[in-house]
């Protein structure tokens, strides 16, 4: 996926992973009670900071915090833009 944004510093951008739609036993979720997603893909990375190199890579999955971030989007889709700091784990 090629992207024309290019994270500044330790920020990194991410698309959200859709939130699910049935619960494990089969009951559908409306779109009113849906949570956020604490989950995404990264799609493009920094270069970090002189005292901080980044440890995440484009295509990794990773856990987020549910308020992380500012939103955006762009050509149609959302995306969320955070520091590093912020994302939890790489799965």
């Amino acid at each position: 996926m090629s992207l024309n944004i290019k994270p500044l510093s330790d920020r990194v951008l991410i698309e959200p992973v859709a939130a699910e739609t049935q619960t494990a036993s089969g009951i559908f979720i409306p779109d009113t009670a849906k949570e956020k997603p604490q989950k995404g893909i990264v799609v493009a990375v920094g270069n970090g900071t002189k005292d901080h190199d980044m440890t995440v890579k484009v295509g990794d999955t990773v856990l987020y915090g549910k308020y992380a971030g500012t939103e955006l989007k762009f050509e149609g889709k959302d995306y969320l833009i955070m520091k590093e700091e912020e994302i939890f784990a790489v799965l």
